[in-house]
C-alpha cells in the first residue's frame, strides 16, 4: 500500500506558473504508475498527466500538452508536476493518484490509491 501526499497548489495569475509534488510513502515506489487529475468545480475527474514506474513514460492529456511537465524521483519517492502558461480553466483540485502496476494508464478508475488534493486556482 502507498500514502500519497501533494502541496504546491495556490493562486497564480494566467500565464504563471506553479509546481506541484506528490510524496508517497511505502515501498518499492518505481512498482507503481503515478498520475496527476483534476477535478473542476461540476465537473468529473479528469485525467491530466501519467508516468510510469520507471519515469521513461509519460502521457499527457492534450489539453496540457506542451505547458505541463512530469517527472518522477524514485529515490526520493516523490513526483512532481511543473505547470506553465497556466489559464483559468486549469483551475481545478489537482489530485495524485497511484496504481499497484507500473505502466501507466489514462483511466482514472484504475488507479488505486489517491492524495487529498491541492487547490490550483489561476485567475484571469
Amino acid at each position: 500500500q502507498v500514502q500519497l501526499v501533494e502541496s504546491g497548489g495556490g493562486l497564480v495569475q494566467a500565464g504563471g506558473s506553479l509546481r506541484l509534488s506528490c510524496a508517497a510513502s511505502g515501498r518499492t515506489f518505481s512498482s507503481y504508475a503515478i498520475a496527476w487529475v483534476r477535478q473542476a468545480p461540476g465537473k468529473e475527474r479528469e485525467f491530466v498527466v501519467g508516468i510510469s514506474g520507471g519515469g521513461r513514460i509519460t502521457d499527457y492529456a492534450d489539453s496540457v500538452k506542451g505547458r505541463f511537465t512530469i517527472s518522477r524521483d524514485n529515490a526520493k519517492n516523490t513526483v512532481s508536476l511543473q505547470m506553465n502558461s497556466l489559464k483559468p480553466e486549469d483551475t481545478a483540485v489537482y489530485y495524485c493518484a497511484a496504481r499497484g502496476s507500473p505502466v501507466a494508464v489514462t483511466t482514472i478508475s484504475r488507479y488505486d490509491y489517491w492524495g487529498q488534493g491541492t487547490q490550483v486556482t489561476v485567475s484571469s
